[in-house]
């Protein structure tokens, strides 16, 4: 599902982090035959750690938050919590142990210094990543509209900073959202080369809230392709094609970062959207191949354009088919999601599939089906400096208008506003609750 024609390659490097004992230690060996095998030894360890996926290391302090321009990780875990305390102490209190919690998770230590002077009192970390590596994890935080205003209260002094861009998402045609899915105060994005570190991030975060906090919902999910290549969807489709090049820091300015002057302790941040987006795999598996084709804009196999032959060839919606129509079908995902056909809006999408299993479902009309069916589908992620000129006019025509709505059914949705990165000694989000 792409977000726009610009014909740019993302920028994928073949390796998403490295450890740099190994290149430090092969740089200040000495010339020489007695210090050439070491040096070659040192650096065939460097490659071997910089090619496993499970040693690689992605900074955590910097101007911006991992997770967003980062190249995708194979596993995610996204979660929402509400707050429950009405003390604004308390949420600067989790916001810090946080912040350090996370920095440690990303160097592959536990969440907190573990403690072996008894065992009287709960563990400071699960344990249960113990010994498996860093796997790239990245940790990134966000603030929903609820930490500002809930209820009509202004709980934490904080309703006056919210920026205009942290907008209540509209309801979208076709939206059958559920509660337990949708919204959330604080936003948690683990993502790693792992499933099992992703979720052990969130699972330490969660519990270091534990009386000021409850989770409102949480989601697993998972990508799968070749490094350096595109990945596809449940939909076999390659997935984020056309994303701005996330190299070009030009583009990431224009369509990712915030700058908007009402809320400067944004600067550097962006706005996130999540949907949780159902897909009837069992109703798309049988449809013929040239109709799935033409509800997306692209060949399936190439991830090319229809009528083009690359994957990354120019999307031209002025091309013609033999008979006369368009070569890309007026109500195609592509045409519709397209720059030329949203006054240039673009967004950065950094989807995830899920699969939670299936589900047992009952028709209670002609013909009165009773059937198992996949609870599976797309988490839908987009990152974007202002969502009321990024998603919600993008997604507006697609909910109108995509001949994918047959097959898909949007459940879950949030918005937030997650802040630039923070400095080593600070914490996420500390220009919001400065003076």
């Amino acid at each position: 599902m792409s977000s726009d024609d610009t014909p740019n390659q993302p920028s994928r490097p073949a390796r998403r982090g490295f450890l740099k004992a190994g290149a430090a230690l092969g740089a200040s060996l000495g010339a020489g035959a007695a210090t050439s095998g070491l040096a070659q030894a040192a650096e065939a360890k460097h490659h071997a750690m910089s090619a496993d996926p499970m040693l690689a290391v992605e900074p955590f302090y910097g101007e911006h938050q991992g997770g967003i321009v980062t190249p995708q990780q194979a596993h995610t875990y996204v979660a929402a919590f509400d707050l429950t305390t009405i003390s604004r102490d308390d949420v600067i209190n989790l916001l810090r142990k946080w912040t350090e919690s996370a920095a440690r998770m990303s160097q592959a230590h536990p969440a907190a210094a573990l403690d072996y002077s008894g065992d009287d009192h709960p563990a400071a970390d699960s344990g249960d990543v113990l010994g498996l590596g860093p796997a790239g994890l990245t940790v990134t935080f966000g603030f929903g509209p609820g930490l500002f205003t809930s209820q009509d209260k202004d709980r934490y002094g904080l309703a006056h900073k919210r920026p205009a861009a942290l907008v209540d998402l509209p309801r979208f045609n076709g939206d059958q959202l559920i509660a337990q899915k949708t919204g959330g105060d604080l936003f948690v994005q683990a993502c790693a080369n792992d499933a099992q570190v992703a979720f052990h991030a969130v699972r330490q975060l969660a519990r270091q809230g534990y009386g000021i906090l409850t989770m409102r919902w949480g989601q697993a999910g998972f990508l799968s392709g070749p490094r350096a290549q595109t990945p596809r969807n449940l939909m076999g489709f390659k997935d984020g094609t056309n994303n701005p090049p996330t190299t070009d820091p030009k583009a990431m300015n224009q369509f990712v970062w915030a700058t908007a002057a009402d809320a400067p302790w944004m600067q550097g941040g962006t706005y996130t959207v999540v949907r949780r987006i159902r897909i009837t795999l069992e109703h798309w598996d049988q449809m013929e191949l040239g109709f799935q084709e033409q509800v997306f804009g692209r060949h399936k196999y190439s991830g090319a354009p229809l009528g083009q032959k690359k994957e990354f060839d120019n999307v031209d919606l002025n091309a013609q088919d033999k008979d006369g129509n368009p070569q890309i079908p007026e109500n195609s995902h592509v045409r519709l999601s397209n720059r030329a056909s949203n006054n240039g809006a673009q967004i950065l999408r950094r989807s995830y599939s899920y699969n939670d299993s299936t589900d047992f479902y009952i028709e209670r009309w002609p013909p009165w089906r009773q059937e198992t069916e996949y609870d599976a589908g797309l988490i839908f992620i987009a990152h974007q400096g202002d969502p009321r000129t990024g998603f919600i006019p993008i997604n507006e025509r697609l909910a109108k208008f995509d001949m994918m709505n047959q097959f898909t059914t949007h459940v879950g949705s949030a918005v937030f506003a997650c802040p630039p990165g923070a400095k080593a000694g600070s914490f996420i989000g500390a220009e919001l609750f400065s003076a």
